[in-house]
């Protein structure tokens, strides 16, 4: 009989940033209610052939914990969640143990303080981020390090799952790793989003970044990736209104068709919209959802715009409009308009454990820095490239055709996961 790959008996830990957000709380109840049997794993790329067949970590062996800086509790997002037909009352009772145990392994996270307006801040973490950078960095190590002995994890995957951050000018400091340390002894205030990854990458732990904000994507955190052989990835989660559009784009180039406007027109209302509502954090989003449909249809002179409302009542329910007014043969002018309306966390939760599983796998395959193969899953790939969706996921495609082909690992090699326990980094009062 043939012995299964040792990878699949691994514990992986996830660690949620923003985990009791709606997002969150749709990965909490959804991978409960799939290992309880009476959920079907719909929407996890990762459960289809070809990338089921790699020797990925077992659903069943993820354990789940993050930071939040909101003092609400995750089970009231999931009863606001059940009112808007997303999650069930039979699944929270199913899932009711198990995402206590998920509960209990929550802490409170810290902000950026350029978003210490946002609603429902917990005082504590608004506290912490008004410390040195040092100090936060400190924090979120401690807790990282902490789930992982507690929990006996062989490998820490954290996923940034927060609301968006406020767009903030280009820092000299962050072009270079030094640089960036130097900024930090001095006690430079940083975005929350960079403290995380460079707590994350410094030990030992794969990244992913589903929001817009800086996370990883830095030159000095993506230089920190390649120094430690952290494998890292991001930005900005692809699950809409983009997904159509790098979709529907292509065809319109390939047809030689000449697209002279796009117009959309975004509408939702769950905490992220009434954090959009906001105009410097609403900018930091906009550029994503712009630049894909430039970069495909490679004309400056498309007229392109993308407006996002906060609609209070939609809740988690986002919808898009899109108008796309192009021209034929002769000159005709025709238009294409379509409508997407979607629960945004729905779309969003399976789409997280794909990316923690994927990043976990490279972890464990010794790969460093940018994922590029996992472009077809965000708005601005870190690793660049075009934002053809069929590309992209032929991309994923290919990387998973080649590690079938990779001889599996012996379960006498050790692991390449380096994970310290707060080693080399310094609080203020160390500096």
């Amino acid at each position: 009989m043939s012995q299964e790959p040792t990878e699949r008996s691994r514990r992986v830990g996830v660690w949620l940033v923003g985990a009791r957000g709606s997002i969150s709380t749709c990965v909490s109840f959804g991978l409960a209610g799939i290992r309880a049997g009476i959920l079907e794993p719909i929407g996890l790329c990762t459960e289809r052939d070809p990338l089921a067949r790699l020797p990925l970590a077992r659903l069943e062996h993820l354990v789940l914990g993050g930071h939040d800086v909101c003092a609400r509790d995750l089970w009231a997002s999931a009863a606001e969640l059940v009112k808007e037909r997303i999650l069930t009352e039979p699944l929270l009772e199913a899932a009711r143990a198990e995402v206590e145990a998920t509960c209990a392994r929550m802490r409170c996270g810290t902000i950026d303080v350029h978003d210490r307006g946002l609603p429902g801040a917990d005082p504590a973490a608004l506290a912490l981020g008004a410390s040195p950078p040092r100090d936060q960095i400190a924090r979120i190590v401690g807790d990282l390090s902490e789930f992982r002995a507690k929990e006996a994890l062989d490998a820490v995957v954290v996923v940034n799952l927060a609301s968006t951050e406020a767009a903030r000018p280009e820092q000299a400091e962050w072009a270079r790793l030094q640089r960036f340390e130097d900024a930090l002894d001095q006690g430079r205030p940083q975005p929350a989003s960079v403290l995380y990854a460079y707590a994350a990458l410094s030990q030992g732990c794969a990244y992913v970044n589903f929001t817009p904000s800086l996370g990883s994507a830095i030159p000095a955190l993506r230089e920190l990736a390649e120094r430690q052989g952290m494998p890292h990835c991001g930005s900005d989660g692809k699950t809409g209104e983009t997904l159509v559009k790098t979709v529907l784009a292509p065809m319109f180039s390939a047809r030689n068709l000449r697209v002279l406007a796009w117009q959309g027109y975004n509408m939702l209302g769950n905490r992220d919209g009434e954090i959009l509502a906001d105009v410097a954090h609403r900018a930091a989003k906009l550029k994503n959802k712009d630049e894909a449909l430039r970069s495909i249809l490679r004309d400056d002179q498309v007229h392109s715009h993308v407006g996002i409302d906060f609609v209070p009542s939609l809740k988690d329910w986002k919808t898009a409009w899109d108008f796309v007014h192009f021209e034929g043969f002769l000159g005709a002018r025709m238009s294409l308009q379509f409508t997407w309306s979607g629960s945004d966390s729905a779309l969003a939760a399976p789409l997280v454990l794909d990316l923690a599983r994927l990043a976990d796998f490279a972890l464990q395959r010794g790969e460093r820095g940018e994922m590029s193969h996992t472009g077809s899953f965000f708005k601005a790939p870190i690793a660049g490239g075009g934002h053809d969706f069929r590309m992209q996921f032929q991309t994923l495609l290919d990387y998973a055709d080649r590690h079938l082909h990779d001889p599996p690992r012996s379960a006498t090699e050790p692991s390449k996961t380096r994970f310290r326990t707060g080693g080399g980094l310094r609080s203020s009062s160390e500096a």
